[in-house]
């Protein structure tokens, strides 16, 4: 059984366990509640009796009764606390033991995924989804099957009591439970296609906050707004549309209900007239459908909202259920020469962007990636990485399948700069440390010193303690870069890949850095990508890719006596150099 809720709801098995006592208690604080009910009946068995029969003295005293309210009360004060314990707290804690079960999860997911994915719908998932399901298994879910048990038990109590009165008062259940039971499917429709347009205008937004400068720059405010305002309107109408069909249906069904009274009013008469039964059965009857109603009301409400939380249920199921990557921890490999054998890779089926590349970057030597846009030189460099795991052939690494190694062990040998910088809302110092934890302040400023990242600092109003604003949005483009290179510096890890590493650098700063990247690569395995061509005309050997597939293969030398592709592009570079504008 807590399997089954555990996938049900998406819950962790302590979670799972968790629910079912916090379902036991409410069941036994919902029955804890009767006890005023129990209460009444006990005084008005004993009162009523000597009323109606002058002969029978009161059983109870005034004195037996205060102690019994008073036992009642505290009774209830003790069920409510371990209510409130195994179902809020416990909720609150399965709730941020699921977002810290996520973050794992990502952070052990391909890069793949998140090319697939955009950033609002990760926010929506980890923030919105994970508030909503906590909010619900708080105040609805545990409350849903509790009542339902706890109407059952009350249920066969008053059958065995009184069959026809229980009859007139339960009858009325079923039906209005039909009411919400049938349109399920309606409901779901109308929830999954709410939550759809609220991803919509979030992505809008986000986009809009990604784009500003383009938007301002071409003038695209007025359009820009008006789609979000379309957007916005739907939504709108969407949430009206499913906040009218719920809450019809759920009043339907509680208005339903309201008939279960005037039946035990009518059929209890006639039992009374009859002398089927005595005026107190019929008042207890009276009692218990004047409060019972209430509860199985909230259980339509709540059935409803466990409707509602499927969508995320079934967003978060499916988050747990894609495949994550993994491998040996153990990693001591002979070299560090990277080998691509038949390798091939695609995005999307039916759209390789690899195909049956296979070519040797080995250590101590430059290997260059160079072709047109689009020719796959990216996807390769994080192919060596295991930033995506190939489609076809094998990738090793000093005699290692990195397929057979854990992604953050692998990533232990590799110093990665990538043309798109990402750094963080901190101290450049902090920034520049990510490389290496552990590293001194001296050895980060030596780094950053290499780096040439130390003329701009100094200019800084607090040198290398400045914070840099999100995503370094005071720096330059070019100042950014020599951040993320002096991160690679400072990690000094055997395997170094540089992507457009010095594409926003002016001429004087990439010769500067190109002199402190010849100090880094020393003995080590260097894979570059570059589209300017005296970037790579000292790698050892350049590999030229075209449309995925590795066209040429040889030193500088070589590939311009082939007159081939590489050559072509060499010569176009050389001829756009003296162009004047």
């Amino acid at each position: 059984m807590l399997s089954f809720i555990q996938k049900r709801f998406a819950l962790s098995h302590k979670g799972a366990r968790d629910f079912v006592i916090g379902t036991l208690w409410t069941m036994v604080q919902n029955l804890a509640l009767m006890l005023p009910a129990v209460y009444m009946f006990s005084f008005l068995d004993d009162y009523l009796s000597s009323v109606f029969n002058p002969f029978v003295e009161v059983k109870n005293g005034l004195r037996y009764y205060i102690l019994l309210g008073v036992g009642f009360m505290f009774l209830m004060f003790m069920i409510a606390i371990f209510q409130y314990r195994s179902t809020y707290t416990t909720v609150y804690e399965e709730s941020a033991n699921r977002r810290i079960s996520l973050a794992e999860k990502l952070r052990r997911l391909p890069l793949a995924f998140f090319g697939e994915k955009d950033l609002s719908d990760l926010t929506s998932t980890i923030m919105e989804d994970c508030t909503d399901l906590e909010h619900t298994f708080s105040h609805a879910v545990p409350q849903l099957f509790a009542s339902i048990l706890s109407i059952l038990l009350m249920a066969v109590g008053l059958f065995i009591y009184n069959w026809q009165l229980s009859l007139a008062l339960f009858w009325v259940v079923p039906c209005a439970a039909a009411i919400i039971l049938v349109s399920k499917n309606i409901q779901h429709r109308e929830f999954f296609t709410g939550y759809q347009i609220k991803r919509e205008v979030s992505e809008h937004i986000q986009e809009g906050l990604e784009t500003i400068q383009e938007i301002k720059s071409y003038r695209q405010e007025a359009s820009y707004l008006r789609t979000l305002h379309t957007a916005i309107d739907r939504y709108e109408k969407q949430l009206i549309k499913g906040e009218l069909l719920v809450g019809g249906l759920v009043n339907s069904s509680q208005s339903f209900l309201k008939l279960g009274l005037v039946s035990v009013i009518i059929v209890g008469a006639n039992l009374l007239f009859s002398r089927s039964i005595d005026l107190f059965t019929y008042l207890v009857f009276l009692l218990v459908a004047s409060r019972i109603y209430a509860p199985m009301g909230e259980v339509f409400n709540n059935l409803a909202a466990l409707f509602f939380l499927d969508v995320r249920i079934n967003r978060m199921n499916g988050m747990e259920a894609l495949a994550i990557q993994q491998g040996t921890t153990v990693f001591d490999p002979e070299n560090y020469d990277i080998e691509f054998n038949n390798v091939s890779f695609s995005y999307e089926e039916e759209k390789q962007v690899v195909k049956e590349v296979s070519f040797t970057a080995k250590q101590g030597e430059i290997t260059a990636l160079v072709g047109p846009s689009g020719g796959g030189k990216s996807t390769c460099a994080k192919l060596a990485a295991r930033f995506w795991d190939c489609d076809g052939g094998t990738i090793r690494l000093g005699g290692y399948d990195i397929k057979e190694v854990d992604p953050e062990t692998l990533l232990e040998q590799y110093s990665v700069v990538f043309q798109d910088v990402v750094l963080f809302n901190t101290s450049i110092l902090d920034n520049i440390r990510i490389g290496r934890r552990d590293a001194t302040d001296d050895e980060v400023m030596r780094a950053a010193e290499l780096a040439q990242c130390d003329e701009f600092v100094r200019n800084m109003p607090q040198g290398y303690h400045t914070v840099i604003g999100e995503n370094g949005e005071t720096l330059s483009g070019g100042e950014r870069q020599r951040v993320s290179i002096a991160r690679a510096l400072l990690k000094d890890a055997p395997i170094v890949l540089l992507d457009e590493a010095t594409a926003s650098l002016d001429v004087e700063n990439e010769t500067k850095i190109q002199a402190a990247l010849a100090e880094l690569i020393h003995e080590k395995t260097v894979l570059i990508i570059a589209h300017r061509m005296r970037t790579v005309a000292k790698a050892d050997t350049i590999v030229v890719l075209d449309g995925g597939t590795l066209v040429e293969k040889g030193s500088h030398e070589q590939l311009l006596a082939k007159k081939g592709t590489y050559a072509r592009m060499w010569q176009i570079q050389q001829d756009s150099a003296g162009w004047n504008i």
